[in-house]
């Protein structure tokens, strides 16, 4: 894709998932005006990985030109612990120092600016509410089905941040008591019931090939995890992501929300609502530079 236009400020965003690396250059207004992607290695040596990221955003920065980005926002699976990552579907990186050693990447040192990192999901929520469905939202859940399962809060205005930072991993609600071993250890998670990997060894095929069944019961699991969240929280809105969930469509968001419909029927939780993300496949990149612009003090829950 060709450079931003001059003249414009940008963000470097960078998004870092089980399937794909991205990074790319984001403007104030939300759009994405240059991006590169590959699909995430599957290395176990995790300098190798970071290597391919490494000149990924080399890449990137090096399309930039003038003016040059004022922030980088980056959104990374989970868990993480501070700024230390451990995402379930890398396992090469394990407390990997991953904002520290892109601040020292020579392009971003070079420039002196802000970095910021996020989890993913909460990233996505981020991006919602500044630029999404989510404007003039105090309250919803944004939620990555893809490779994982992970979510963002907005509550009371506010993204919800928990102690590590892993405030509203919804991928770890039991789904299903008893089910299938997840990647963390316990069973019946919703990641390990209805994420793209999930998929793949139930069906024996890549998400992309599922039959009508698996995309019903997918939704189903996804809506009984909303319902329990909309219940506990008082939230009344949902947002989905990721290429598991936007790749089914229609019929994976019409099985969630009967779920919804059945299971969340408090005077304050009946009527939520689950619907695709507005910002569909920009959302991680959105989401990455939100957090961006966020650390130079920008009111992107406010809708900027």
């Amino acid at each position: 894709m060709g450079g931003p236009r001059g003249g414009e400020e940008t963000c470097l965003a960078i998004d870092v998932g089980g399937t794909k690396l991205a990074a790319g250059l984001v403007d104030r207004q939300g759009r994405v005006l240059h991006q590169e992607r590959v699909r995430t290695p599957k290395a176990t040596d995790p300098e190798a990985l970071y290597r391919v990221l490494f000149d990924l955003v080399g890449i990137v920065l090096a399309a930039a030109a003038k003016p040059v980005p004022l922030a980088v926002g980056v959104g990374c699976g989970g868990p993480m612990r501070g700024e230390l990552v451990s995402p379930l579907n890398i396992p090469a990186w394990r407390d990997f120092r991953l904002a520290e050693r892109l601040r020292r990447h020579p392009a971003i040192e070079q420039l002196g600016i802000p970095l910021a990192l996020e989890n993913d999901a909460k990233a996505l929520a981020l991006g919602e509410a500044w630029r999404g469905g989510a404007r003039g939202l105090t309250a919803f859940i944004a939620m990555v089905v893809s490779t994982g399962v992970g979510g963002g809060i907005v509550l009371d205005g506010r993204l919800l941040e928990g102690e590590l930072g892993n405030a509203g991993h919804i991928g770890h609600v039991v789904v299903e008591p008893g089910g299938r071993l997840c990647g963390c250890g316990a069973r019946g998670c919703l990641e390990a019931e209805a994420s793209g990997l999930a998929l793949e060894a139930v069906t024996g095929g890549p998400p992309d090939q599922a039959g009508p069944a698996a995309i019903e019961r997918c939704g189903r699991l996804v809506g009984r995890a909303v319902a329990s969240v909309a219940n506990l929280l008082d939230l009344k809105r949902a947002f989905v992501g990721g290429s598991v969930a936007l790749g089914f469509g229609s019929p994976f968001f019409l099985a969630a929300q009967r779920e919804i419909d059945e299971s969340a029927r408090l005077l304050f939780s009946s009527g939520t609502r689950i619907e695709p993300v507005m910002l569909g496949a920009d959302g991680p990149l959105v989401g990455a530079a939100a957090v961006g612009w966020r650390a130079l003090g920008d009111d992107v829950i406010g809708g900027g």
